[in-house]
């Protein structure tokens, strides 16, 4: 009889063991789930490159879209800016969509109308130029802010790069730059001039394309 009692107990802990184990591992499962969806960074479009399709997701009335789609490639933030007029440029659109601005030429002032960057943080992204790459900005702007929020501002600006002397994968860190642009960039080193540079990548973009990339590079005076 004492035995069974003491079986009958054993299976009863067993149970309960288990139980509190499940529900320890169901609360582990949520707290991952939760931290993995608070790191998410939100995607922000790059004006250049949206399709029409993603235009309108965001909300975009119709006449913007085919307005971003005619006017584009836009060489400055400014001139998106002022397409989209002053009741639409707004820190909650460029939340959501923007064209990246040039880290070693852009105004300080001009900085602050990024989501999240106030006067401090414009004069920090200014204090380190000028940078010879984005990894340079992690690190400098890696000493004010987290990976994750220094990996959100990546997403509204740019380092130019030289072309003669960049690596691909520096090429590959610019807006739109993929693996086969990046090799053709390389392909035809070293460029003499921008002239060089427009004729050999004009072969496999259309000159709207190559207006934008032109943007995003430079060859370095001898």
């Amino acid at each position: 009889m004492k035995t069974l009692i003491k079986s009958a107990l054993f299976a009863m802990l067993l149970v309960f063991a288990t139980a509190c184990a499940q529900n320890d591992k169901e609360e582990n499962n949520e707290e991952v789930v939760e931290s993995a969806s608070e790191s998410t960074i939100s995607a922000v479009l790059n004006a250049n490159l949206a399709t029409e399709d993603e235009l309108a997701a965001i909300g975009l009335p119709a006449d913007v879209v085919s307005g971003i789609l005619e006017n584009r490639p836009f060489l400055s933030f400014n001139a998106f800016s002022d397409l989209l007029g002053v009741d639409m440029a707004t820190e909650e659109m460029f939340s959501k969509i923007f064209v990246p601005m040039n880290l070693n030429t852009t105004p300080e002032e001009d900085f602050k109308v990024i989501p999240g960057v106030g006067d401090r943080m414009a004069h920090e992204f200014e204090e380190y130029r000028p940078y010879s790459s984005i990894a340079q900005f992690r690190t400098e702007i890696g000493k004010y802010v987290d990976e994750e929020e220094v990996a959100r501002y990546e997403q509204y600006v740019f380092v130019p790069v030289e072309l003669n002397s960049a690596s691909e994968e520096t090429m590959k860190a610019l807006p739109g730059v993929g693996d086969r642009m990046a090799h053709e960039f390389d392909e035809y080193r070293p460029y003499s001039n921008m002239a060089q540079f427009r004729k050999e990548i004009g072969k496999y973009v259309d000159d709207k394309e190559l207006e934008r990339l032109a943007r995003l590079v430079y060859i370095a005076e001898n």
